[in-house]
């Protein structure tokens, strides 16, 4: 027992490696920063696209969110940085993991906000059209606001996947929180700073699923 919490809880390992860990949060951090609310506003604009009446503007964004996420974020997050360069592009590793990132999480919120402005009866949009209200208004001010009533518990649990996401930009390098938490291990040969990372995103994480399972709860009595 005592040789497993040394290998898994050591504390005096897992605060020698709490400023290198908070190095890698700020980083996970500044890539939700990055990556959340451009994606919400791509997301928008997707679905907006996608239910567009003119095929020359819904086709290809829904051709778009199907190929963004039908293709793994890994893979896409390697073309981005490894592949790109055969082309001539040569893209630093955080810039090459937001718009792997974006590309995909733009596609996945749009199917949700799609979802949201779907289960907005059409009986809305004409009363509001009724009302005097022009095509803009109607969405900003009577669409969007109920469909993103409807579907804030996708947007939230989206968006604990997001973040969830950045792990995987150790892949290329990335000094975020599980990156960091290897290059400690490997310094160490102790397994206390992953345990450490992952009690750190359970604290990050656990309020917002909280938070989703609360609107669930409310959606459905």
């Amino acid at each position: 027992m005592s040789e497993l919490t040394q290998q898994f809880f050591n504390l005096e390992i897992m605060r020698a490696a709490w400023p290198t860990l908070m190095d890698g949060l700020a980083m996970t951090l500044l890539l939700c920063l990055a990556v959340i609310p451009p994606g919400l506003a791509g997301g928008l604009c997707a679905a907006l696209a996608s239910l567009a009446r003119s095929r020359w503007l819904r086709w290809p964004a829904i051709a778009l969110v199907d190929l963004f996420r039908a293709i793994p974020p890994l893979v896409l997050l390697i073309f981005v940085y490894a592949g790109l360069p055969f082309a001539g592009l040569d893209i630093e590793p955080f810039t090459a993991v937001v718009i792997a990132f974006l590309l995909n999480n733009s596609a996945y919120y749009g199917e949700v906000f799609r979802a949201g402005i779907l289960s907005v009866g059409t009986g809305q949009n004409e009363a509001a059209r009724s009302s005097g209200l022009n095509a803009v208004q109607t969405l900003l001010h009577v669409v969007l606001p109920q469909a993103v009533r409807n579907v804030l518990p996708d947007l939230l649990s989206n968006t604990v996947e997001v973040v969830k996401l950045t792990s995987l930009a150790s892949v290329v390098s990335l000094a975020e929180l599980l990156y960091s938490a290897d290059m400690a291990r490997s310094i160490t040969y102790n397994a206390s700073p992953i345990v450490l990372a992952a009690l750190i995103y359970l604290a990050l994480l656990w309020p917002l699923v909280r938070l989703v399972s609360r609107f669930e709860h409310r959606l459905v009595r």
